[in-house]
């Protein structure tokens, strides 16, 4: 017993002053040791792997070197080493037997370099390398050989080359490999069986190449994928069931190709895929039936197409979507009602940058989990009252540079936990139909983010007027029960129609606003009462026909609560109405204008006949001065 407490005193002792003596072992200049084992150098002055290093060196880390070739016995005496890299050095030469001299190798990076071609089977050594980087080098071909014999091999990184296809039987024989990466090639095309070997990869990367088609059975050996990365390619078209055997996957990339259609259940038996991506594709519809169960699905992105719809049942398969991205569709002009149904968990919902005219009453009636909802830069021209009812948990909707020209008062009214709104660049028209909604504005200012940009576009006399300012004593004409009034787009007719029997047997005649602006429509909303028929037949009734006298009603102004009348005259049956508006700002700013301008115009003649004055007299003395 004693002697087995005094060995383990000793091996203590022995392990705590270890690092003393490792850190006592010399140390190359460039290079920076550490006791874990580790060398890192740098510096351009490095051309050679330096030869003495520590005895217990487990990595060897060489950074823009200038070490262009490793040599045959480059890696001679290093029996500890690990692992090794050599980056950013312009290395352009390996010799055939340089990973002879160091075969215990687990990792080999040799990436960012100037590497054009590798020797045959360069590699073959390393039986248990379990990590290859290549990446960012100039490799345009690999030799079908070049990885034979790496049966333990991980992780193989092609990345950043000028690859236009491997050869068939290039990765046979890596059984174990788990992530193979050949994004940022010029791969136009695959063998048939290139993968059949891969049955444990789990990770297989191809984006940014120049894939043109996925042809059938080529995943079919790739029943361990978890992730398959497509995006930017060509990809015009893929075979039917070519995922299918894929049911392991977790993540798919498809977007940035020039897909115009997929086909018919393309996304079948995939019960595990969680994010989904298919967007900046020149889609022009998607099949009834593309997506199978998917209740695992958290994000999915369908943006950048030239769909002008999607089908109702899109999005049935994937209860479990936390984060839908269905916006910069220029064309998408219609939304099924039923098409948001079946998304209990539905977080985030983007319809932005769409070309949506119109919502049906219930399409979000589903999406009680729903915080944040972009309908923003869109066409919508009106909403239905209740579109926003069941939105019980949403805290911000957009609905920013819309065609929108009111909006019902309580359309707002269940959304208790609404915080952030947005209003502006919308053709706001401050007529009767807004008075609600301006209320509800002015009581929730805090909640409307752009408040201050949420101006009226029409009437003329309320343009660029903030809609939170309209007070509720300016919409008082439109409860009066005897004529409603309201200002339109120019161009149109004028009409004054009053609904008493009696008083439409005397014509009125017809008004047009003069001073360049908009015409002017009398428009009833309500029939007049009897006591107000009877005052205006009373008014009527000693007035000859239309045909005697076209002006008769000159006497009478059928407006109410609108510009201050100013001058009027009629000429061939018109009445032409001059007005100034009645908000006394831009009156006072109005009247300032002009009597600035009346002044201007008094110092001008004044000028001009001092500057008469002066000629003349400039005149007479050069008479004087011939004579």
């Amino acid at each position: 017993m004693d002697s087995y407490v005094r060995g383990l005193l000793w091996a203590t002792l022995l392990f705590s002053i270890f690092p003393l003596f490792y850190c006592s072992a010399p140390c190359p200049s460039s290079c920076q040791c550490n006791p874990h084992g580790e060398v890192i150098c740098v510096g351009y002055t490095i051309t050679e792997i330096p030869k003495h290093l520590p005895v217990h060196t487990y990595t060897l880390k060489l950074n823009d070197t200038n070490m262009n070739v490793i040599k045959e016995h480059s890696l001679a005496h290093q029996d500890l080493l690990l692992r090794f890299s050599l980056t950013q050095s312009h290395l352009h030469t390996i010799h055939a037997q340089a990973f002879h001299a160091a075969p215990q190798l687990k990792s080999v990076k040799l990436s960012s370099n100037d590497l054009s071609t590798l020797p045959a089977r360069v590699f073959s050594p390393l039986t248990t390398v379990e990590e290859i980087y290549l990446d960012g080098n100039q490799l345009e071909t690999l030799a079908p050989e070049m990885f034979e014999g790496l049966s333990a091999l991980l992780i193989l990184d092609l990345t950043r080359n000028k690859l236009t296809g491997p050869g068939a039987g290039v990765f046979d024989g890596l059984t174990n490999l788990t992530v193979l990466n050949l994004g940022r090639n010029n791969i136009k095309k695959f063998p048939k069986n290139i993968f059949h070997s891969l049955t444990k990869l789990r990770r297989l990367r191809v984006y940014n190449n120049e894939l043109e088609s996925l042809e059938e059975g080529i995943f079919d050996q790739l029943t361990s994928l978890e992730e398959l990365i497509l995006h930017g390619n060509k990809i015009e078209g893929i075979a039917p069931q070519v995922f299918w055997s894929l049911g392991k996957l977790k993540i798919l990339t498809l977007s940035g190709n020039q897909l115009q259609t997929v086909p018919h259940k393309s996304f079948y038996n995939m019960p595990e895929l969680s994010k989904l991506t298919i967007y900046k594709n020149p889609l022009l519809f998607l099949p009834n039936e593309l997506m199978g169960h998917m209740p695992d699905m958290r994000e999915f992105y369908l943006f950048s197409t030239n769909l002008t719809t999607v089908p109702g049942n899109v999005f049935a398969n994937m209860s479990g979507l936390l984060r839908l991205n269905l916006h910069l569709n220029n064309k998408l002009r219609h939304l099924p009602p039923d098409v948001f149904c079946c998304l209990p968990n539905l977080q985030k919902l983007s319809l932005r940058n769409n070309n949506l005219f119109y919502l049906p009453p219930q399409i979000f009636s589903s999406l009680t989990t729903v915080n944040t909802l972009l309908l923003n830069d869109n066409n919508l021209t009106l909403l239905p009252e209740d579109v926003f009812q069941n939105l019980t948990n949403v805290m911000a909707i957009d609905l920013k540079n819309n065609n929108l020209k009111s909006l019902p008062g309580d359309i707002f009214s269940s959304n208790a936990a609404l915080r952030m709104l947005n209003l502006s660049k919308n053709p706001w028209d401050c007529n009767c139909a807004i008075r609600d909604f301006a209320r509800w504005i002015r009581n929730n200012p805090r909640i409307v983010i752009d408040i201050d940009d949420v101006l009226c576009h029409s009437p003329i006399y309320h343009v660029l007027r903030r809609v939170n300012s309209l007070r509720d004593d300016e919409f008082t004409y439109c409860d009066e029960k005897r004529i409603q009034t309201s200002l339109y787009e120019p161009a149109k007719t004028t009409h004054v129609s009053i609904t008493t029997e009696e008083v439409r047997r005397y014509p009125t005649p017809r008004m047009r606003l003069h001073k360049s602006l908009q015409p002017l429509h009398v428009i009833p909303t309500t029939p007049l009462s009897k006591s107000t028929a009877s005052e205006a037949k009373t008014q009527l009734a000693s007035l000859p026909p239309a045909s005697t006298s076209p002006t008769i009603l000159l006497d009478i102004l059928l407006i109410e609560q609108v510009p201050e009348y100013v001058h009027h005259y009629h000429h061939r049956g018109w009445v032409y109405v001059w007005f100034l508006p009645s908000d006394t700002d831009l009156l006072g700013f109005l009247m300032f204008c002009y009597i600035l301008l009346l002044a201007a115009g008094l110092l001008i003649i004044l000028a001009a006949v001092y500057g008469m004055h002066r000629l003349s007299v400039a005149m007479e003395a050069l008479k004087a001065g011939c004579a």
